[in-house]
């Protein structure tokens, strides 16, 4: 499905059609937590407390083993 990006007043944002919503079980209001993707992609998924407390600790124990991350890598 091809999206638009638009201005909406000052900010600019993507409009999703109403049967996409209603596909997702999504509606005006509720947050999306988006992903950037290895190949440039772009992930939405439902927004959750949880998720964002997960993310928060990921991130917190790749930069504290980042070195022995890096050499996992190779």
């Amino acid at each position: 499905m091809k999206l638009e990006i638009k201005k909406i007043g000052n900010s600019t944002g993507l409009i999703l059609p109403k049967e996409l919503l209603a596909r997702l079980g999504l509606e005006q209001g509720d947050e999306l937590f988006a992903t950037i993707e290895p190949d440039q992609g772009l992930k939405l998924s439902r927004y959750e407390d949880k998720h964002a407390e997960v993310m928060r600790i990921a991130r917190e124990v790749m930069r504290e083993y980042r070195d022995a991350l890096k050499e996992l890598a190779k």
